[in-house]
C-alpha cells in the first residue's frame, strides 16, 4: 500500500518554509522531466538530449557525508546549471524564479521572506503565489520543517 503524504490545512505565512516537492511533481505532472531538461544550461541540454530515463547517481551530503541515490538530471541541474549567473534573470517569471531559486539553493527550504530578499520581490507576492490552491512546479510547504 502506498503511503500518501498529508499536508497541513493551516494557512502558510511569510515564515512558512517551502521547497520543491519532487514526489508531488512526479505524481502530478508527467512532463516534469521535460521541464527540468529545459532548465539545463546549453552544455548539459546537449549532453542530456538523449537521456530518457531517470538514472540515479550517488550524491554525498557535504554536511553529513551521507551517500544518497539522487536523480542524475536533478543533480546536474542543482549542482551545476543552477549555479550559472544567467540561471535567473530580470525577465524570469516569478514562479520560474522561485523554482530556480530552490534549485540554486539545493532545494533547501526557504520562507517567502527569504525568497523575497533573494529575488528582490515582495514577500507577500511570493506568499500569495505559492500558497494558493494551485500548486506551481511542485512548490509546497515543507512538512518536515
Amino acid at each position: 500500500m502506498t503511503e500518501t503524504k498529508r499536508y497541513s490545512l493551516v494557512t502558510p505565512t511569510l515564515d512558512t518554509p517551502f521547497h520543491i516537492d519532487f514526489e508531488w511533481w512526479r505524481q502530478n505532472d508527467h512532463e516534469w522531466r521535460v521541464h527540468l531538461r529545459s532548465s539545463l544550461c546549453p552544455e548539459h541540454q546537449e549532453k542530456f538530449a538523449d537521456v530518457l530515463g531517470d538514472d540515479k547517481v550517488d550524491w554525498i551530503d557535504p554536511e553529513t557525508a551521507e551517500v544518497q541515490q539522487v536523480d542524475g538530471l536533478q543533480n546536474i541541474l542543482i549542482r551545476h546549471c543552477a549555479q550559472t549567473e544567467d540561471f535567473i534573470t530580470g525577465r524570469t517569471s516569478i514562479v520560474e524564479a522561485i523554482f530556480r531559486t530552490f534549485l540554486a539553493n539545493g532545494n533547501l527550504h526557504m520562507t517567502p521572506r527569504e525568497l523575497g530578499e533573494r529575488l528582490n520581490r515582495p514577500a507577500t507576492t511570493i506568499l500569495r503565489t505559492v500558497s494558493g490552491v494551485r500548486v506551481y512546479k511542485g512548490i509546497r510547504p515543507c512538512p518536515e520543517c
